[in-house]
């Protein structure tokens, strides 16, 4: 394939990617923040500790980690045409990118707000702070630096899970990759498909680590 075919492909395939993964990342980050800040909440030991919820929340994570994206993107298509009208194209992949992306983020932000020294909460609860205020100022605030790597982490999660929504119709990408690289066999698509993939998730991870580290006052 030539250049003047390739590069107008590169460049509508990778404005599809962008397009399903910044909504996704963005929507799942804000849900996936909710989730985990209940399961530190409810956790034995937490501001408001409730081991049946906890379990609960803890067990749907766990499920939405452990299904592959691929099965995920076929048991949702029904809710993907019901949310989008279609099941296919850059629009019906983020209902599945986001779902997927939900229970990892939760784990993360659970996990980088555990990392938050116990007495600084404990103090704040001494002065009479609600436990919302608790979690918008001093909880969420402290691990800032923590939730902006994780952040990092999922938009290249989220990165790599777009390409496999190629693979049934979602374009991007991965779907360029798959009908002219694989299908066609076109080694040279193939190649720049995965030079611009490994360009966004480089890119991606340098911004990340400069907030992380510029958020970082320790």
């Amino acid at each position: 394939m030539t250049p003047d075919v390739l590069l107008p492909l590169l460049g509508q395939a990778t404005l599809e990617t962008v397009l399903m993964v910044l909504p996704a990342a963005l929507i799942a980050q804000l849900l996936g923040t909710a989730l985990g800040v209940a399961l530190t909440l409810t956790r034995p030991g937490g501001l408001k500790p409730n081991r049946a919820l906890h379990r609960l929340l803890d067990a749907l994570v766990n499920v939405g980690r452990s299904l592959p994206f691929i099965i995920l993107l076929v048991l949702l298509i029904p809710f993907t045409r019901l949310v989008t009208g279609t099941s296919i194209g850059p629009a019906a992949a983020t209902v599945p990118l986001t779902v997927a992306a939900i229970p990892f983020v939760a784990r993360l932000v659970d996990g980088a707000l555990r990392d938050v020294p116990s007495g600084v909460a404990e103090a704040a609860r001494a002065l009479g702070t609600t436990t919302a205020q608790i979690v918008g100022k001093v909880l969420l605030p402290e691990a800032r630096p923590a939730l902006l790597h994780s952040f990092t982490v999922l938009l290249v999660s989220v990165i790599g899970f777009s390409a496999m929504a190629g693979a049934v119709g979602g374009g991007g990408l991965g779907d360029l990759a798959i009908r002219y690289g694989y299908q066609r066999f076109e080694t040279g698509v193939m190649l720049a498909t995965v030079a611009v993939l490994l360009l966004l998730v480089q890119g991606v991870q340098w911004l990340g680590d400069r907030a992380a580290r510029r958020a970082d006052h320790r």
